[in-house]
């Protein structure tokens, strides 16, 4: 699809989750290794998380839990959409280190996440917020890229995130459909994402 003339898009990409624990630097790495967080073993760290959690947050790290990782050097506080979420694929119970599936390097911030119907609502509610706040024009038009696995699976009901955007930003016109394997930006960089709502928004330039 090519679209020309008078025209700005600009995107929205809801991944979904809610920071648990702390920001923390990366202090050793290899690839999609982390070796060390904040200079201790990241397994250890993330069991001292895991005790601070309610039994709720306890249950969600069994299978919905991801890492958040800064695509920018200048932050160690975050916003909503300003963390890449990527999937924890192995553990080293020996060394306490975490295979990753993204590249990581030293001195890269990051955060544990969880995935949730509740985090994916204010995730995608926070970001709609934000861009009702910033008092930009009313889209012409926007489209809606989701994954199979939000919709009715995740919120228990149909339409949950395009009833949100007309409720922040309608009313307006707006398409899309379900996909696996979404495209958008974070941190100035373009990178595919799971588990998302991409939004584009039209409007004239």
């Amino acid at each position: 699809m090519a679209f020309s003339g008078d025209l700005q898009v600009e995107t929205l990409i809801a991944q979904g989750c809610r920071p648990i624990g702390p920001p923390m630097i990366v202090t050793r790495a290899r690839e999609g290794i982390v070796l060390e967080l904040d200079e201790g073993p990241p397994l250890n760290v993330l069991s001292e998380i895991y005790s601070s959690l309610d039994a709720r947050d306890r249950e969600l790290v069994q299978h919905s839990l991801f890492l958040g990782i800064e695509m920018r050097q200048d932050k160690v506080q975050f916003e909503a959409g300003e963390l890449l979420v990527r999937n924890i694929v192995g553990v080293d119970q020996e060394s306490g280190a975490l295979a990753v599936g993204a590249s990581v390097h030293p001195m890269q911030v990051i955060q544990f996440v969880l995935r949730d119907a509740h985090a994916a609502e204010q995730d995608l509610r926070q970001l709609l917020e934000q861009r009702r706040l910033a008092q930009a024009a009313r889209p012409a038009g926007a489209l809606l890229f989701s994954c199979t696995g939000r919709g009715s699976g995740l919120f228990g009901h149909p339409d949950h995130d395009t009833e949100l955007f007309q409720e922040k930003l309608g009313p307006v016109p707006l398409g899309g459909f379900f996909c696996n394997g979404e495209i958008g930006p974070v941190g100035g960089s373009t990178f595919l994402h799971g588990y998302t709502s991409a939004f584009a928004l039209f409007r004239a330039g």
